[in-house]
């Protein structure tokens, strides 16, 4: 099976759907992108690229909301808050400070949520 997003025309992920093999195979039996995406603009119309669930296509899965980067050839998750920068290499948002070094340490694990106003983080409190 294979995995295609729908885009619109800002190629903004709209639609994610699960082509059959059959579908996107050529006579010899090889799976072509091409191939699935035309059997999917037949069906449905608009423009569509193969997203893995492994990640082994174009960075990450597709998801709604996401957005293909045609230099990057990846999908982009939203950006979470304005001060973040895009990570050409992993295709990701990066804060602009550091996540304290203890996150995830200890127990129960130490959380902390970016805080935009001062572009600092700070821990989330946990109900006892």
């Amino acid at each position: 099976m294979a995995h295609f997003a729908k885009l619109d025309d800002n190629n903004v992920v709209t639609q994610v759907i699960v082509v059959a093999n059959k579908d996107t195979a050529d006579a010899n039996g090889v799976e072509k992108e091409h191939i699935g995406a035309a059997f999917c603009e037949r069906l449905f119309g608009g423009t569509w690229k193969q997203t893995s669930y492994n990640g082994n296509t174009r960075k990450r899965y597709a998801g709604i909301g996401f957005t293909y980067n045609e230099d990057l050839d990846a999908f982009v998750p939203p950006k979470p808050y304005p001060s973040w920068v895009l990570n050409e290499e992993t295709a990701n948002w990066d804060a602009p400070v550091a996540m304290p070094e203890d996150a995830g340490t200890g127990d129960p694990p130490k959380e902390y949520t970016s805080v935009e106003a001062t572009l600092s983080w700070a821990p989330v409190e946990t109900p006892e």
